[in-house]
């Protein structure tokens, strides 16, 4: 009688994905990401705010906000970066289109800005196809308290 020994290959190929752990590293991907992802802030320049009596909060998404930053002598920085003020409307108006005229335009500027500086700014946004613009400005203390 011939034995009939020997080996039996218990475990065979599992054609499932194991799903145990599917959470764990979906878990540890949400943190890298949340960890090496970058948010831009934006610098305060050394400004002094106009006032308002009255004031709104922009509500738009900090991607769909450009900063115009305005400096008493006419100095002009976009995002942080400074330009002449003859090529605002040619720096603005690639931004606004590929937006798909959703950017709004905020205008931060100082309260002893000349007017015809303002008002140079405002053409070349014109210039640039531009319909969406705010002003920045400090609402006032006592009125704040008054609103509440």
């Amino acid at each position: 009688m011939g034995m009939r020994g020997g080996f039996q290959r218990k475990s065979k190929a599992s054609s499932e994905v194991p799903s145990s752990s599917l959470a764990d590293i979906a878990f540890l991907l949400l943190i890298f990401f949340m960890v090496t992802t970058v948010f831009q802030a934006d610098r305060d320049r050394p400004i002094t705010w106009p006032e308002a009596g009255a004031a709104e909060k922009i509500d738009e998404k900090q991607k769909n906000i450009l900063n115009i930053w305005m400096e008493r002598d006419g100095s002009i920085f976009i995002n942080d970066q400074p330009y002449p003020m003859v090529d605002v409307s040619a720096v603005v108006a690639p931004l606004y289109a590929a937006s798909e005229r959703a950017l709004v335009i905020s205008i931060r500027g100082d309260r002893e800005v000349p007017y015809r500086f303002m008002d140079q700014v405002q053409k070349e946004l014109v210039a640039a196809g531009v319909v969406r613009v705010v002003f920045a400005a400090q609402l006032e203390q006592s009125m704040q308290r008054e609103r509440r």
